[in-house]
């Protein structure tokens, strides 16, 4: 067998503890997936095969290793802007309920990744806030959480090479949100950086330090999960969101046998809840 290869022992072992540490569920035929995120590991921890590096990784005494398995497990790639509809309906059908409020909004973008969509939230308002002066008058805050470390840490860098850039980033608001940055890359500018806070959470965790919510957007996260830790999570988002509140899913994901707890809007395109 192949140093980069895994054994089914191996591999059924260390799908038990991803499920255990932070609720993913790998089907049974997704070594090449742990395979093509776990390999680039092996140099550095000075492995010499990836069924070594699992071995490693149960171990409990092994916390950074465990750490950087975890970071490499859960970072997804990401677009700005993505789906497009979620942020045409924030500004189009959800803002306008909140803009003459008299404390600040709170959005929060459940998994944050590489910072793509906690800062695209910040963007969309601060464009309805151009077309509508006044809107806001106690601010609005996004709060991006992520499990990943790793992450967090890029996202509260907030520079993005042209790659990232090119992903769902349209020229008109390169120009406007972002500024010339580091090593031939880009910046979030300060009036976008100055609305998003960043920090770290496993969603199988309590959620009770997070404060209270007007929005939540949890999108392509739950299909990680089986049913029960799904059912859980929309639970927990549930007790954050402020009354009349609303969640957004991803556009191949539904509360459908999870929760009671919503009323679904259908809107066009597109479907968001709304606490009841």
């Amino acid at each position: 067998m192949s140093a980069k290869q895994l054994d089914d022992k191996s591999y059924h072992q260390f799908r038990t503890f991803l499920e255990q540490q932070c609720g993913i569920v790998l089907g049974e035929n997704k070594q090449y997936l742990v395979k093509s995120r776990l390999a680039p590991l092996m140099s550095k921890f000075e492995v010499s095969s990836l069924g070594e590096l699992v071995t490693r990784t149960l171990s409990p005494v092994e916390r950074q290793l465990r750490a950087t398995v975890i970071d490499a497990m859960t970072t997804n790639e990401t677009l700005w802007f993505r789906d497009d509809y979620p942020f045409k309906l924030l500004k189009s059908k959800l803002l306008p309920d909140f803009a003459n409020r008299r404390t600040p909004v709170k959005i929060w973008s459940a998994a944050s990744s590489s910072g793509q969509e906690p800062y695209s939230l910040a963007m969309s308002v601060l464009e309805y806030q151009q077309r509508n002066p006044g809107a806001f008058p106690r601010g609005v805050e996004v709060i991006g959480t992520d499990i990943s470390t790793t992450m967090l840490e890029h996202c509260k860098y907030g520079h993005y090479d042209s790659l990232a850039l090119a992903r769902g980033l349209s020229p008109e608001r390169k120009r406007q949100f972002f500024e010339n940055g580091d090593n031939d890359m880009l910046k979030i500018k300060d009036e976008v950086k100055k609305m998003v806070s960043f920090r770290p959470l496993n969603l199988l965790n309590s959620y009770s330090l997070m404060g209270r919510f007007d929005i939540v957007f949890c999108r392509n996260v739950l299909i990680y999960f089986a049913p029960e830790i799904k059912a859980q999570i929309i639970s927990q988002i549930h007790g954050t969101l402020n009354e009349g509140g609303y969640l957004f899913l991803g556009a191949s994901e539904s509360l459908s046998g999870l929760s009671n707890d919503f009323t679904m809007l259908r809107c066009n395109p597109g479907i968001i809840y709304q606490k009841k």
